[in-house]
């Protein structure tokens, strides 16, 4: 399958199935959480359902469709976010480190997330969100 087809059917899969589901169910469940940006055209809050873990005084994740993803490019056009972890959101500011190794992130990440990420990731980017 093409990366450009396999991002459309991920894209499809994350937008009406996943997405929906893990909004809801993410702030319960340990390694996942929910990413709130503003949107870069419309300036209204969007919220994405991530997994990743707590280091420090941040949250690490890895986007599996890199600069191709809705909520990277809003992170890159303005990198104030919220962080919904165990029901707590969580100001903070949103670093994508392209110079990171995602692959070798991945497995510092919770294990299931980092399987699904390299399985449907097409262009793999380490984000570092720092708390305030």
């Amino acid at each position: 399958m093409s990366t450009a087809r396999k991002r459309q059917v991920v894209g499809w899969f994350h937008k009406y199935l996943a997405n929906p589901v893990m909004r809801r169910l993410a702030p319960v469940i340990p390694g996942q959480a929910v990413l709130e940006t503003t949107g870069r055209r419309s300036g209204l809050p969007r919220r994405t359902p991530v997994g990743g873990r707590v280091e420090g005084t941040g949250f690490w994740l890895v986007a599996g469709d890199g600069r191709d993803a809705q909520y990277v490019r809003n992170i890159e056009a303005n990198p104030r976010v919220r962080l919904q972890l165990r029901g707590r959101w969580r100001p903070g500011t949103a670093v994508p480190l392209p110079d990171d190794d995602p692959r070798l992130r991945l497995r510092r990440l919770p294990r299931t997330n980092g399987l699904l990420v390299r399985a449907l990731g097409t262009n793999l980017l380490t984000i570092r969100i720092d708390f305030d």
